[in-house]
């Protein structure tokens, strides 16, 4: 059978269809090709799930096995993956050393909560595999030099789970904005999400700013993430007013009370000028961000909206209205429905297609080791001047950490 060219994907697509009916032999556009990398899971709740069933179909890697201390999250894991995968055997480690020094094994995905990061990374650098780790990178100042320190001196590849800026509005926002200078010097940029509140997870560690880091690390470094993109530059300072006004305000775990917030608006000010504002709403019922980048050639307007009504428009929206340099657009940008609807709107399934390319050398965007360090920088000094009421220069905020 001759090799294969330039069609489309075939492990993608070959889920719409049925090949079963035919013996291997006879296939040609939907001959899986073995995986050349096998990884290890480390941690198995949902967002560990996600990433198990994306590196299933992107088709370059296999999950090995995972390892998790809860064995809750484990046996939930192995259903899941034996319901998807019955022809693999998936190990469960006894242990964090043995799943990240497996000698079988070529990289590990770290899927553990935020508090447990840095732990975790400690072990998992002694291997020397690809490691891929989920965001925020970690939940404190200190933690983030370290694992900074670490990353950048490591031999393998140190992948950091920003994968919000591979959404299609995103991806399409980058193209006009930063690549082709559509609006020409980007002055302004809005982000908004409202969504429900965040969902339940393993011992509740989500609702507490101590093992999460706080709602503007936990979930906004994504967002902080896209300002640091766009703005093309460092953060100056940060304002923030925000508050636990409706989500877990009576809440309780164990004897210790919620304390996240559920709402905030965020200021960011650049070292090159550009302005961010940030909305955030974690009491709606809907899943909807929005993008607004100005220019003084022209503005971007684009969004993601899941609201559950029984009228079904568009889920994504992109508008870019330009001056007289160019054609305006409007367009629904989207990734293949299989794509799509694997996780965050396909960005998972791009930050996963995007590790194996850095795995083999290959130019991709993904975020560094720095844009992971400088999204929890931002989400830091959030959280801190909405507990103070005061403006939080990023000079500052660092030279405390240096200086003790």
């Amino acid at each position: 059978m001759n090799k294969k060219g330039k069609e489309i994907n075939n492990v993608v697509f070959s889920n719409f269809l049925n090949v079963k009916y035919l013996p291997e032999e006879d296939l040609y556009l939907y001959k899986k090709e073995p995986a050349k990398y096998k990884f290890n899971v480390i941690g198995a709740g949902m967002i560990a799930q996600e990433h198990m069933r994306v590196t299933m179909l992107e088709g370059r890697g296999i999950i090995h096995g995972i390892y998790d201390r809860s064995q809750y999250s484990i046996n939930q894991a192995q259903k899941m993956f034996g319901e998807l995968y019955p022809d693999i055997n998936l190990k469960v480690y006894e242990d964090l050393t043995s799943a990240c020094n497996d000698p079988e094994v070529d990289g590990l995905i770290i899927c553990t909560p935020n508090y447990a990061h840095m732990e975790i990374v400690r072990e998992a650098v002694k291997s020397g595999k690809h490691i891929l780790m989920e965001k925020p990178m970690v939940t404190t100042l200190e933690d983030a030099y370290e694992m900074k320190k670490i990353a950048e001196s490591y031999k393998a590849t140190f992948q950091v789970g920003l994968q919000y800026r591979y959404k299609a509005i995103y991806t399409e926002a980058r193209k006009e904005a930063l690549d082709n200078k559509a609006l020409g010097d980007i002055k302004t940029i809005s982000i908004v999400e409202h969504r429900v509140p965040f969902l339940d997870k393993v011992d509740q560690w989500n609702k507490f700013s101590e093992y999460s880091g706080g709602t503007l690390v936990e979930k906004c470094c994504h967002y902080f993430d896209l300002f640091n993109l766009f703005a093309q530059s460092n953060p100056k300072y940060v304002y923030a007013v925000g508050g636990q006004n409706v989500n877990f305000v009576d809440f309780e775990y164990k004897g210790k009370k919620s304390d996240i917030l559920d709402n905030a608006i965020v200021t960011v000010v650049y070292e090159n000028g550009v302005k961010c504002s940030f909305n955030l709403c974690m009491f709606a019922p809907m899943f909807y961000e929005e993008i607004t980048i100005c220019g003084d050639e022209g503005r971007i307007r684009a969004y993601e909206n899941e609201n559950y009504l029984p009228e079904e428009g568009s889920q994504t929206h992109f508008e870019m209205m330009c001056a007289t340099h160019r054609p305006s657009v409007i367009s629904t940008p989207c990734y293949p429905k299989i794509i799509q609807s694997s996780g965050h709107t396909g960005g998972t399934y791009f930050e996963h297609r995007y590790f194996i390319d850095n795995i083999e050398g290959k130019e991709t965007d993904t975020a560094t080791i720095e844009e992971g360090f400088w999204s929890v920088v931002v989400g830091i000094a959030a959280e801190e001047s909405a507990l103070t009421g005061e403006i939080v220069y990023i000079d500052e905020l660092l030279a405390k950490y240096e200086n003790q």
